[in-house]
């Protein structure tokens, strides 16, 4: 009887162990929440980038670009939605910012300032976000995920060329209340260079950090930028 109680006391002994190891292996370093700090502060030293992003929500089907340069105060937006319920619903947008100025591209390829511009945000309030750690709505929403993800490590992988991780994070979002993301973390930099959201059928890739930008503009909206940010 004796041996078998102490049997006992050194099982439930090594099982409270195996506990309080797991434990610690999740909220030590290395985790989630300490990697994904890591990309916060990467990102707060980004000045230009490129997005491109692909969704198919339902019938829909988005392709959109953003060129981002904060240095410049440039801001490219493409935008094309089609829907295949409905074709001749299909809508295609080109916009660049300049500082406080919109462009839009005509049809025959030229740039011109609409009668009623549509507004926006520029480059600097996406550089500002960045710089301060919030989410800017065009890299992946590290600072949230932080807070109210639950994260997990997946495998490495190549993206256009970079050596990242994937992450799953899971948040409440989506039509089922739970939103399963995944985002590729760069091994050397943190920088994310990939992101997938499941119920949008959604990927985006990110590229050209701190890389010159080269905006296919005529040369007065270039001249504009120049003015505008004071550079030679």
């Amino acid at each position: 009887m004796g041996n078998r109680y102490w049997f006992w006391v050194l099982v439930r002994l090594g099982v409270g162990v195996a506990i309080v190891a797991w434990a610690a292996s999740y909220l030590g370093t290395g985790s989630g929440e300490k990697e994904f700090q890591k990309t916060l502060d990467a990102m707060k030293q980004v000045h230009s980038f490129r997005v491109a992003l692909a969704a198919s929500p339902g019938t829909q089907h988005n392709e959109m670009l953003w060129e981002v340069d904060c240095n410049r105060d440039l801001f490219h937006y493409q935008w094309h939605v089609s829907d295949s319920s409905r074709p001749e619903m299909g809508m295609s947008r080109d916009e660049l910012h300049v500082a406080n100025q919109e462009f839009d591209r005509e049809s025959d390829g030229s740039w011109s300032k609409p009668k009623y511009a549509m507004g926006g945000r520029g480059a600097k309030w996406y550089c500002s976000n960045l710089a301060q750690g919030s989410d800017s709505y065009l890299l992946p929403p590290i600072a949230t995920m932080i807070k109210r993800g639950i994260l997990q490590k997946g495998d490495k992988k190549t993206v256009n060329g970079v050596r990242c991780r994937d992450w799953l994070v899971a948040t409440r979002g989506g039509p089922n209340g739970i939103e399963h993301d995944t985002v590729c973390i760069g091994l050397k930099d943190y920088l994310p260079y990939e992101m997938t959201v499941d119920w949008e059928r959604a990927r985006s890739s990110f590229s050209d950090y701190n890389s010159p930008i080269q905006f296919d503009a005529p040369e007065s909206v270039s001249q504009s930028a120049s003015a505008s940010t004071g550079s030679n």
